[in-house]
This record gives C-alpha cells, structure tokens and sequence, in this order.
C-alpha cells in the first residue's frame, strides 16, 4: 500500500496530466459523446472531479469528525474492496453504469469549469492529506461496492480512481481524433 504522502504525489501527477490534456480540446470535442450511453471527456472530468469533492473527500471528512465510540458498526470492506486496496488499483476492465440522473454528470459548461474543479481537488488533497494520521482506523464510511473505507483508504481511493479513469481519456480520445 501506498503511503499517503506518494499517493498525493502520484495523484498529483495524474491531475497534472488531465489539466495539460484539456489544452488540446475545444469545447465542443469535450462535449461529444460516442453514444448516448457513453460519456463526453467532459462528462468523464466532471465525474473525476464531483465524485473526489462530494462522495470521497466528503467521506474523508466524515470518518475525520466520526466519534470513536460511533464506529464499528458498519459493514466490513467487500471482497472487492479488499482487493482494491491491496493490489492499489482498479482492475483494468471498463466499468460502466448504467445512465441515470443521479449518476450521469452534465456536460461541462466551459474548459474554465473543468480547471478551477481540478484545481479544486487538488487544494483538498493537500490540505486534508496532513489530517489522515490523526484518523482512528476504526473510523470509517461505506463505499457502495468496497464496503466500509477508512479515511486513509478513502484517500487512496481517490488517486486510484483517477488513475483508472485514464483509459477512458485515451478512448475517447481516439474517438474525438477520429471524429474530426
């Protein structure tokens, strides 16, 4: 397992590498769609972006605030959830949900939109990274496929996902060079 510090690092260069992506792409290619069941690269940073700020680092903060005595009854991780945090990476397999309004992100207003987001997750990473050693074990919050995360595996959840999503970028990417 990754120690904090490494997974900020290597999150960091992952971020570093969808905000220099975005140079290369108007507006309008980060809106296409290769179906109407498939994500825009748009769609795809707002995803990385919304599920970092309001389901994995809300939850970081939650297990941060969790009162010790709290803990405990939650459901153990899942066999996946396990898996995932030892190997330290999603499986490379296409995950795909299917569309809905709760899930499915908007399309991306403007590029600006999609930077000050990254910008944004970033900031947060930095500044929660500190706090994870003072976060009891114990504390955790459940994830809805890996069970019960603490608040360090949710910080590493974060880098990992990222990291995942980079497939998904390259795809796309095809699809939009092809598209032109």
């Amino acid at each position: 397992m990754n120690t904090m510090e490494e997974s900020l690092r290597k999150f960091e260069e992952t971020a570093n590498r969808y905000l220099l992506e975005l140079n290369g792409f108007e507006l309008e290619q980060l809106r296409l769609q290769p179906s109407e069941n498939e994500w825009s690269l748009g769609q795809m940073y707002l995803h990385l972006i919304n599920s970092a700020l309001y389901m994995q680092l809300r939850n970081i903060d939650n297990c941060l605030t969790q009162e010790e005595d709290s803990a405990g009854s939650l459901p153990e991780k899942t066999k996946e959830g396990q898996a995932i945090m030892e190997r330290g990476q999603f499986p490379p397999i296409r995950i795909q949900v299917p569309p809905s309004p709760q899930y499915t992100p908007g399309q991306p207003e403007s590029k600006e939109q999609l930077i000050e987001g990254l910008h944004t997750v970033i900031a947060r990473m930095k500044e929660i990274m500190p706090k994870l050693e003072q976060a009891p074990v114990r504390n955790s919050m459940p994830h809805p496929r890996f069970g019960a995360l603490n608040a360090q595996e949710w910080f590493l959840l974060i880098e990992m996902h990222y990291r995942h999503h980079l497939m998904q970028m390259d795809r796309l990417k095809q699809f939009i060079a092809g598209s032109a």
